[in-house]
């Protein structure tokens, strides 16, 4: 269940990609089986990245596979050169992070100059009703590294293009996940012990595993309307020349 379309970030054999707050390593996962691209994946959870790796494993293996590794990092500093990555992917992180114009200008320094770089967050009005549903202390906004703020996405679009990029397009993903939070957030002294919530759960779990025609239908018409998260991507403009001195 991949947020981001890899095919929307021109890789081709010898790239090496980025995936900035990898978790378990589904984008990864998902970079890994493009023919020949280097993935690496970064986080600060230990066993989350430990899972990752694993995963690469029950992965069915590419003609010509690259390389996939993973690294605990920090986003604030990067433990790689200026320009190491032709595409760098930051998803559903920026909201987490404290400081994430640092994590932006970071993301900025390790991407090649015409590289692609693709953050996700969380869409502002069904994450709004989130907040809502579950106020207060111990509430979904009051979670240890939960989320700190709701990004407006224009906001955010027009504060990535001034640090260099050009904009090159925008989708929204998990229209059918959007219900199953909403329900958490409604229930939410009682959680996944909710009956509601345990049925929705195993019904994305079922259109995840089995991925049948009906629900990817209902996905496409969801997602534009509901859709739990928004992925932009954008390429890092050429640096200006300078002039005759």
């Amino acid at each position: 269940m991949l947020t981001v379309e890899t095919n929307r970030l021109g890789l081709r054999p010898g790239d090496w990609v980025l995936d900035l707050g990898c978790g378990e390593g589904r984008h990864c996962h998902g970079v890994h089986l493009e023919d020949g691209v280097n993935v690496v994946g970064l986080d600060m959870d230990e066993p989350s990245l430990r899972k990752a790796m694993a995963g690469v494993f029950e992965l069915p293996p590419p003609e010509h596979p690259g390389a996939c590794a993973f690294l605990k990092g920090d986003a604030y500093r990067l433990p790689f050169a200026d320009g190491t990555f032709d595409a760098v992917i930051c998803s559903e992180v920026l909201e987490h992070l404290d400081d994430y114009p640092a994590a932006l200008a970071e993301i900025r320094r390790v991407l090649k100059s015409g590289g692609v770089f693709a953050p996700t967050v969380p869409r502002a009005w069904p994450e709004t009703l989130c907040w809502k549903l579950a106020p207060g202390e111990g509430g979904y906004a009051d979670q240890p590294g939960g989320h700190v703020r709701i990004f407006q996405e224009d906001t955010l679009r027009r504060e990535i293009e001034r640090l260099g990029y050009r904009f090159l397009g925008q989708h929204y993903a998990h229209g059918l996940h959007s219900p199953y939070w909403w329900l958490k957030c409604a229930f939410w002294s009682r959680q996944d012990d909710h009956p509601l919530i345990k049925a929705y759960h195993r019904f994305l779990v079922w259109d995840l595993m089995e991925k049948p025609a009906l629900t990817r239908g209902l996905e496409a018409v969801a997602a534009p309307l509901m859709g739990k998260s928004v992925a932009f991507y954008f390429r890092k403009s050429a640096p200006k020349a300078s002039g005759p001195s």
